[in-house]
């Protein structure tokens, strides 16, 4: 699948599908939340609100308030790729945005989730 078509993806379909896969592991939509607003600085409101709206995937980022500094320490692969091997900016926080679900979905704790320095 091309950049554009992911990019260009519905941010709620996307959303479900990664909550979903975590729900399904054993952890909670909360759990999902607090990732996804620790990463992209949306509040828990503008985050439901944008889930009733036609925003995309990336709008979604492009448009995220304040995105972690501490991203950059997310390191790994997905999808057999190295999130900070990504050359594209948009499609590397994508990605770490389904690094950090994927920790989530295999059991690591929220605290080592979100990365501090």
């Amino acid at each position: 699948m091309s950049n554009e078509k992911v990019f260009q993806m519905s941010f709620a379909k996307v959303y479900s599908l990664l909550e979903n896969k975590a729900v399904r592991k054993g952890c909670t939509a909360e759990e999902v939340q607090t990732v996804v607003t620790w990463l992209t600085g949306y509040s828990a409101e503008e985050l439901a609100r944008l889930l009733e709206t036609d925003t995309t995937y990336g709008e979604f980022f492009t448009k995220a308030p304040c995105l972690n500094p501490n991203r950059v320490l997310i390191k790994g692969s997905v999808c057999g790729v190295r999130v900070e091997n990504i050359e594209d900016p948009l499609m590397r926080e994508i990605r770490y945005l389904d690094k950090l679900i994927d920790e989530l979905a295999k059991g690591k704790a929220l605290e080592k989730i979100l990365r501090h320095e």
